[in-house]
């Protein structure tokens, strides 16, 4: 579950938290369907990709107090790098939630 405490609407939706290089390496790869959320934690990295995916989604960049700094929309087969490093990134599919740069997010 998602809170945005800033608006204080809630997603009901199932997280899965990403901590491994393994789980990072496999992410969203060759999946056919995604309705939940990736949460990617202990980053070295904020870069991502999208190869191997099947359908766009909606990445959001965290710092560390949740807020979101950057957001950017990826189809299949696309690199991306934010501006700064993110302490965490949420991934979902396309238009699944409705937050905004500057929202800060709570997960349960």
């Amino acid at each position: 579950m998602i809170l945005n405490k800033t608006t204080n609407e809630q997603y009901n939706i199932k997280i899965t938290y990403v901590n491994s290089f393994y789980k990072r390496f496999k992410g969203l790869m060759l999946k056919k369907d995604f309705s939940d959320g990736l949460l990617f934690t202990n980053l070295k990295d904020s870069s991502i990709h999208t190869l191997f995916m099947r359908f766009e989604i909606d990445v959001y960049f965290l710092d560390e107090n949740l807020l979101i700094f950057e957001k950017t929309t990826l189809k299949p087969w696309k690199f991306y790098k934010p501006k700064k490093q993110a302490k965490y990134i949420l991934e979902t599919k396309k238009d699944l939630l409705k937050l905004s740069i500057n929202n800060k997010l709570k997960f349960k």
